[in-house]
């Protein structure tokens, strides 16, 4: 019994994902590539990231220059949108999405 539950605990541990360090601007689902020129919701791109959360019930998004990929802490990243930015945590390869550890902008 006790060498099966060792086993069961080695296995999830080994099956958890790394936390690693992400980079790239707080943008959102309506305009997942960063180019807000199309939305017209703001003058800034943290204006149209913010407004289409807002108003078209958006998610913010990790945008690294080819890949879009979803944030789990939505109200951490509110602050950010628009910018470029460093995020740490782990990623989930089967939904994309980022489990946010920490968001500080890029230096």
């Amino acid at each position: 019994m006790l060498t099966a539950i060792v086993a069961l605990v080695l296995a999830l541990l080994q099956t958890a994902p790394p936390v690693r360090t992400f980079a790239g601007v707080i943008t959102d689902s309506e305009c997942a590539d960063g180019n807000h020129s199309g939305m017209h919701m703001g003058d800034t791109a943290a204006e149209c990231a913010k407004a289409c959360v807002d108003y078209h019930q958006a998610t913010l998004l990790l945008y690294d220059g080819t890949t879009s990929r979803r944030l789990d802490d939505q109200k951490a990243a509110t602050p950010f949108a628009g910018q470029k930015v460093t995020v740490v945590g782990t990623l989930d390869d089967a939904t994309g999405v980022i489990t946010v550890k920490s968001i500080a902008a890029a230096k």
